[in-house]
């Protein structure tokens, strides 16, 4: 599938008082409306992924499984501030016809949603089936069921949580620090702060694999004759090249602090009571061996979000493996789906 754009020309105000002179949506749909429009599962991506859902999440959309196009119509939006189309710090600005840069302002999960929310109503989707997102994705999931009750009937939570908590706004914040090294950063240039962000990704990557996915693939057959040059070694500094090659600092930086900035309670009162207000019916899958969003991190939704199943999957690949075990993930949401 192709990607698609939707301009709003109107001006949108960010949660951090700042303000865009409108948005560029991008957006890959699969599949076919159907005529009542019952059959819509939107799926919401985690921090560098893109609106081209078969691309990066492999085995899901084709016949069978939970995102089979010859069942639902799949719709899948670029965030704002990300590099893959939707505005963001290499869009151009119109009021001053150069790319945003550093200058591009603040955004939080929240006014990714109602971004988002512009491309719904253009399309005429008032409701979808189901609303699925991993990581930062499970953030907007969680958001578009506070700020629009009656959008999903159906939530899938994996792998996320309610707020960032420390230990991510640390690994986050690490990441940021080697992006600021570099000496580029800052520049009015596409590729500035490259080589500091090829060394956040390798530090990112920690946490998204951990020690057991580390030591299950990336280890040497041949360690006891090594002094140097180990395959894992070369592995860090490979996906840190290869990252580079698809994405910028600019819109990393921001997006990271946009995670940090997640907090389902802000300026709602408690945890407890804006998750007892969603009306969904959400499904809320954790990975066993995930660092980044453990197991205890779920729990508080499983106590207060009212209609609910939750499901652990068991892995090795840590937080990845909302990725790679999309076999189990399969099944776990097809029945979600059929015992709806």
């Amino acid at each position: 599938m192709e990607i698609q754009y939707y301009h709003d020309l109107n001006p949108f105000p960010l949660e951090g008082g700042g303000c865009l002179p409108g948005v560029t949506i991008a957006y890959h749909t699969y599949g076919t409306l159907s005529p009542a429009a019952d059959n819509v599962i939107w799926v919401c991506h985690a921090l560098t992924a893109n609106s081209d859902v078969a691309q990066w999440w492999p085995h899901t959309v084709e016949e069978g499984k939970f995102l089979d196009p010859g069942r639902y119509f799949v719709i899948c939006a670029n965030i704002l501030g990300s590099h893959y189309g939707t505005t963001g710090p290499l869009s151009v600005n119109p009021l001053t016809g150069s790319p945003w840069y550093a200058t591009f302002p603040e955004v939080t999960v929240r006014d990714m949603v109602r971004c988002h929310k512009l491309l719904a109503d253009h399309l005429g989707i008032r409701r979808v089936k189901l609303l699925i997102g991993s990581s930062i994705g499970g953030f907007q999931c969680l958001e578009f069921g506070v700020i629009y009750p009656g959008f999903a009937r159906n939530i899938a939570l994996i792998a996320t949580a309610v707020q960032a908590q420390p230990w991510a706004i640390a690994l986050n914040e690490s990441q940021r620090m080697a992006i600021e090294l570099d000496p580029t950063f800052g520049d009015d240039d596409p590729v500035a702060g490259a080589r500091g962000m090829a060394v956040a990704r390798s530090i990112a990557l920690l946490s998204y694999r951990g020690q057991q996915a580390y030591d299950k693939t990336q280890a040497d057959e041949e360690r006891g004759k090594k002094l140097s040059g180990y395959r894992v070694a070369s592995y860090q500094r490979y996906q840190g090249e290869k990252l580079c090659r698809r994405f910028n600092a600019y819109s990393y930086h921001r997006l990271t602090r946009a995670i940090d900035s997640h907090d389902i309670a802000r300026g709602r009162g408690s945890v407890a009571a804006v998750l007892a207000g969603i009306e969904s019916r959400c499904l809320v899958v954790c990975i066993s061996s995930d660092i980044l969003f453990p197991v205890s991190a779920h729990q508080v939704m499983r106590r207060h979000i009212p209609r609910h199943e939750y499901v652990v999957i068991d892995s090795d690949f840590a937080h990845d493996g909302f990725l790679i075990e999309h076999e189990k993930l399969n099944n776990i949401i097809l029945k979600f789906l059929e015992n709806e």
